[in-house]
């Protein structure tokens, strides 16, 4: 299914940073999101993936199609990382981790704790949860952190399989991943006004 954002208004700490953002993410495409550092992509994602509410406008997807992927990691690191996917895989229904441990070459380090991993590292096996989701969107914030080359080309390649088989990607990213047709949005130009000082005690009614 399509996801569709219509008129979406998202807000950082109370104060609205992006509004009117409208698009169609098509099973099989990728959009990749633009613009200045602090513009509200984070936020926007966030928004999109249901983590916090809108200020206005509406996100259309299927019940369970999305899982974010943000700057956090989101391992523990007592755990080793056969334990971290199996933790996420059975929390998603699933049971089988191998295609993630493949895909992130994580074989030779599967019974290491996560707080042993190096940045590069935990990042792997941060971005291998998406594969034991069984979700058809992702919804990327700055993927590639903390990865080298060889490391952003294995993402890349993820990624692009994922598209092959009939899933999607909204992502933040300055990095080029190679993915052929992918659309960029640049939401710079969905910058909100500033508010106007008249307006500043109408923010505290």
């Amino acid at each position: 299914m399509t996801v569709t954002v219509t008129d979406l208004s998202v807000a950082r700490g109370g104060v609205r940073v992006l509004e009117g953002v409208s698009f169609d993410l098509a099973p099989g495409a990728a959009l990749v999101l633009r613009g200045p550092n602090g513009i509200g992509k984070t936020t926007l994602l966030r928004t999109i993936a249901g983590l916090q509410p809108p200020l206005s406008g509406q996100v259309e997807a299927a019940p369970d199609s999305l899982v974010y992927a943000g700057h956090a990691d989101g391992i523990k690191p007592t755990l080793s990382v056969r334990e971290n996917l199996s933790f996420w895989a059975q929390v998603f229904g699933k049971k089988d981790i191998s295609a993630a441990v493949e895909a992130f070459d994580l074989g030779a380090l599967i019974d290491r704790p996560g707080g042993l991993l190096s940045a590069g590292q935990k990042r792997r096996l941060g971005l291998a949860r998406l594969l034991v989701t069984g979700r058809a969107v992702w919804v990327l914030d700055e993927p590639t952190v903390s990865l080298d080359v060889d490391a952003v080309a294995m993402f890349a390649r993820v990624v692009r399989a994922h598209l092959a088989a009939g899933g999607s990607a909204l992502l933040a990213t300055h990095i080029d991943l190679g993915l052929g047709e992918a659309e960029v949005l640049d939401v710079a130009p969905f910058r909100a006004a500033k508010m106007d000082m008249d307006d500043f005690d109408e923010a505290f009614l």
